[in-house]
């Protein structure tokens, strides 16, 4: 009860601050004021206790923080919040990638399919109509070429679609069932469309296929577009790292210290998780590419095959040749997910950008030089290099469990804590995020992986790993947008990681409704065999016997009576019955009184004569 009351007032409270959000001038989703509101709570500095319920003052206090954080100008860690919930809402795995671009294909198709379909031709230009529908459909769905090319169109019709279903033919197509057109229209598709492909790839000496305007973008921008963008971040990220890194030196005190040491943390964790995600669009990127190097050698391979099988003027039967157009025009269809694919991701690439304006409105490189001065600004691999020959000795500490290179092979792949960062310098050094490095021993505490940034921080790390993960999830309170960052979501159980996530799931866990259901299973799910023929007693079934072999000894006789003799069917009509009207001369009528008696007598008197009092009066007096 106090649960749901509590998700109440915070559903409301939400729908107050997106209002007063929109009327500042400010367009936010319910989704990350939500995320705001739960941030505020979790802050420490606000001093909200969850466990208790919210005072109007707290409500208001709620509210006016989380209108204050959502309408800051210029905020380096909103910006990197709204990064997240962006890529939450535009990225996914690659099968749903390309579940939805094969959705969308198809609802483009479905008109053109449904007129091809439901047609009933019937007339010669009706034929002709059709024809020039179904060329429109493999144009369509081949994307070589358009229909309102009329070269395009010739071609599809003259070199292709007349040798595999001619004008004269269209008749049997018409007489097919709807699904069974549905299935003739994706095999002339496939095989009119490798025809084409085919036929393009002999006009050039080398068996490459020139690939399409649209395909050869998404190769060339695409991968380089992504390259390029996570190699200017990681840039900002190393500068960042080593401006912190100098500020937040031990013998730098910080009342000395005057830098806005907290933007500058969020700047970073800004670069950092734009870096975050670059890596994973690269990724996805990187198999793109490796599969579409992969189709066109197939592709160059099957045609290669089709060019040494079709000699000039030979013929050569359907069976042989159809079987490879469509393997031409199925890795053709793969190519063409692929470079979607690429597009997507690049424009995905491309939305994350407006998230570091902030970043670099507040922090020009110019300041930040200021900032460095002669500090040497060290990349990921500098340290991960420098810090590789300072492996951990597990015989130092017995008490924990150690997971070293030379011992474990897949040692890169294990699911690393607070994404790979160091959880001792993020502690020691107030939020400085440095790359572990797995090269130096990964500790295993919990059934959880914990990589450092060098030996020594690996061995206080493990003197009291508890206190340090407490530690960790305690000053990522400060900083909400850490909560992707180094996926807390298993600390800190109501800020739910993105990449942790299921498909489709919300960044915070609304209140669940609860219903009560009723399953009900058959008693027998398999129906019992039941012989009617079987018998338990012995002598019903030799009486049974009996009356078979008295059968073979037996003849069927017929007869026939007078009444069955020369039988047939009759029939006979008769008129019907007619309406008929009469009227008589004068109407006449009679009447009769209406009796009325009166007993006097019956209540009152116990001993009284009943008296009898006759009413009715004549029939005239009425």
């Amino acid at each position: 009860m106090f649960r749901a009351r509590t998700e109440r007032v915070i559903k409301t409270i939400i729908c107050e601050i997106v209002e007063e959000c929109v009327n500042r001038g400010h367009s936010v989703s319910e989704t990350l004021v939500g995320f705001m509101v739960k941030a505020v709570v979790l802050n420490p500095t606000n001093g909200f206790d969850v466990d208790h319920t919210l005072s109007e003052e707290d409500v208001q206090r709620l509210k006016q923080l989380c209108l204050d954080k959502l309408t800051e100008e210029s905020s380096p860690g909103l910006d990197t919040i709204k990064m997240q919930l962006y890529f939450e809402m535009n990225y996914a795995l690659r099968r749903e990638f390309l579940a939805e671009i094969h959705r969308i294909l198809e609802f483009k198709l479905s008109g053109v399919r449904r007129e091809i379909t439901d047609n009933r031709a019937k007339s010669r230009d009706d034929f002709h109509t059709l024809y020039h529908q179904i060329i429109t459909y493999i144009l369509l769905r081949s994307a070589i070429g358009s229909p309102a090319n009329f070269n395009c169109v010739q071609d599809t019709n003259a070199a292709a679609l007349q040798s595999v279903l001619p004008l004269n033919d269209l008749g049997a197509f018409l007489v097919l069932l709807k699904k069974d057109k549905e299935q003739q229209l994706k095999e002339l598709t496939m095989i009119v469309t490798g025809i084409r492909i085919f036929n393009e790839a002999s006009k050039q000496k080398e068996v490459v296929l020139a690939v399409p305007a649209v395909l050869q973008e998404a190769l060339q921008v695409s991968d380089r577009s992504i390259k390029n963008e996570l190699s200017i971040t990681q840039g900002l990220v190393w500068r960042y790292t080593a401006v912190l890194e100098k500020l937040t030196h031990p013998n730098i005190q910080s009342a000395q210290c005057e830098m806005p040491i907290n933007q500058l943390k969020q700047a970073l964790y800004n670069v950092r998780q734009h870096e975050s995600f670059l890596k994973i669009l690269q990724s996805d990127a990187s198999v793109c590419c490796q599969r579409m190097e992969s189709r066109q050698a197939k592709l160059s391979s099957v045609l290669k095959q089709l060019r040494q099988t079709v000699q000039p003027n030979t013929a050569i039967p359907g069976s042989t040749v159809f079987p490879l157009f469509k393997a031409v025009t199925k890795l053709w269809f793969e190519l063409q997910d692929e470079a979607e694919l690429l597009h997507i991701l690049s424009n995905i690439t491309v939305g994350l950008k407006p998230f570091l304006v902030s970043q670099a409105k507040r922090f020009s490189k110019a300041y930040l030089d200021s900032l460095l001065e002669a500090t040497e600004v060290k990349t990921d691999a500098n340290r991960l290099a420098a810090s590789s020959v300072e492996q951990i000795d597990p015989n130092l500490v017995n008490t924990q469990a150690w997971l070293l290179p030379h011992a474990n092979d897949r040692l890169k792949e294990l699911p690393l804590e607070y994404n790979g960062f160091c959880g001792y310098m993020f502690v020691n050094r107030d939020g400085l995020l440095l790359p572990g490095n797995p090269s130096i021993g990964v500790l295993e505490h919990k059934e959880r992986f914990y990589a450092f940034s060098s030996r020594e921080a690996a061995l206080a790390f493990a003197s009291s790993p508890d206190d340090f993960v407490a530690q960790v999830a305690e000053k990522s309170k400060f900083f909400p947008e850490l909560f992707q960052l180094l996926r807390l979501h298993q600390q800190l159980p109501s800020a739910r990681s993105y990449s942790e996530r299921e498909p489709g799931q919300s960044l915070w866990p609304m209140h669940i409704n609860k219903r009560e259901i009723g399953i009900q299973t058959d008693t027998h799910p398999v129906e019992t065999h039941i012989d009617k023929s079987y018998e338990w007693n012995e002598w019903e079934l030799r009486r049974k016997a009996i009356k078979l072999a008295n059968i073979r000894t037996t003849v069927t006789h017929s007869m026939q009576t007078n009444l069955s003799h020369m039988r047939r069917d009759n029939v006979s009509q008769t008129w019907l019955p007619k309406e008929a009207v009469s009227q008589t001369m004068r109407e006449s009528g009679s009447n009769v009184p209406n009796p009325q008696t009166y007993l006097h007598g019956l209540r009152g008197q116990r001993d009284a004569t009943v008296l009898k009092v006759d009413l009715t009066r004549p029939v005239e007096e009425k």
